[in-house]
């Protein structure tokens, strides 16, 4: 489902999840009925305003909790494309991670500090003012909110603040952010196992209900946390990796001098498994592609006469990649443009040859690829 986008605020744009309306729906049903209780003389048209003024005032701290993140992220000149209000609370889509463990840290760590802020503002407030009836009703749940939200935040998995304010811990001890994201990750596995046993154990010990908005967390904990030990897996094991490394040796690469006749005879008997191939100038330069179906628009009483150069298609600059480049931009770029294959080249233009998706799945699972020199 598409998210609605309903404003934005410092430039940053703010949507919410379709489910965000559930929620929405369920809390203010929860609170309106509460507040039915607590005052039963109030009109039941005001129980159920003042219910969704609540559900409305508790989804803008979650909303204040990830602008306390952005603000931090932004302080760091790290963009914040969007922040999403969702099932389980908010997310702040940066840009890029904090280029220090000290950046992570503030990062993570403002979010559970607004929250804490606005607990402790509200219940002074309510004090030091002595308001009553309703309304302190409804700040009193105001604060209570605020300050489970940033406890429950500074659990110390991912994707929990806690887990980021931990990657930035170990990060710092280690002296490698990935391995710190595994630490955290498999940590909010933990967490997400404990929780999903939290809501079955009623049932199991008791034969009582089944807890399922503790199961609903657990599985939201177990999934995000798994992605996130899983990705940093995948970008420790690439560090230090160039898209030269995952060049395949056998690349189909054909010289633009060669004419059609000598590149079906020599290239395409031999080579059965590329139908396209790249072409390479005299002194190495790429200059694009060539497919084996183009054969098919040229005579072929032409072909001894006609060049492969004569043939070639030029590729899009985004497709060709230097062979300094990480490998694990190499992987983001492939993943983005939804391909699966690019070519690469030196930083003066010349080829290197052929980079596959599959080469580079072939070294994450330890299976070194044998580059061409």
């Amino acid at each position: 489902m598409n998210n609605i986008r309903v404003g934005s605020l410092f430039g940053i744009p703010f949507y919410v999840n379709p489910s965000w309306f559930l929620v929405l729906g369920l809390v203010t049903l929860s609170y309106g009925s509460g507040l039915t209780a607590q005052f039963p003389t109030l009109p039941p048209g005001v129980t159920w305003s003042l219910g969704l003024i609540t559900a409305l005032l508790l989804f803008g701290s979650v909303l204040a909790h990830e602008l306390g993140h952005s603000f931090v992220a932004l302080k760091q000149g790290i963009e914040v494309k969007s922040i999403t209000l969702f099932l389980f609370g908010g997310l702040a889509n940066l840009e890029k991670e904090s280029d220090s463990p000290e950046g992570a840290f503030w990062v993570a760590i403002a979010g559970p500090l607004v929250s804490l802020l606005i607990a402790v503002g509200v219940t002074l407030l309510t004090g030091f003012t002595g308001i009553t009836g309703p309304l302190a009703a409804m700040l009193g749940v105001l604060a209570s909110v605020n300050f489970a939200l940033a406890l429950f935040n500074l659990i110390p998995g991912l994707p929990l603040d806690g887990g980021n304010i931990l990657k930035a811990l170990v990060w710092k001890i280690t002296g490698n952010p990935y391995k710190g994201m595994q630490f955290a990750g498999r940590v909010g596995q933990v967490f997400g196992w404990v929780a999903i046993a939290s809501g079955l154990l009623p049932l199991v010990l008791f034969g009582a209900g089944v807890n399922f908005w503790n199961v609903l967390i657990g599985w939201f904990l177990l999934q995000n946390a798994g992605q996130a030990a899983q990705y940093a897996t995948v970008q420790d094991r690439l560090a230090g990796l160039t898209a030269a490394d995952a060049v395949i040796a056998e690349s189909p690469v054909v010289a633009a001098s060669l004419t059609l006749r000598e590149f079906a005879d020599q290239r395409v008997l031999e080579s059965r498994k590329w139908r396209q191939f790249l072409v390479a100038a005299a002194d190495g330069q790429l200059l694009g592609t060539i497919a084996v179906d183009d054969l098919r628009t040229i005579s072929r009483e032409q072909w001894a006469e006609t060049t492969v150069q004569a043939c070639t298609t030029q590729i899009e600059p985004s497709l060709v990649v230097e062979s300094d480049r990480p490998l694990s931009d190499v992987m983001n770029l492939l993943a983005e443009r939804q391909i699966t294959a690019l070519s690469v080249v030196r930083a003066n233009g010349s080829l290197v040859g052929l980079l596959e998706k599959a080469a580079i799945t072939q070294l994450l699972q330890g299976n070194p690829v044998a580059t061409p020199a």
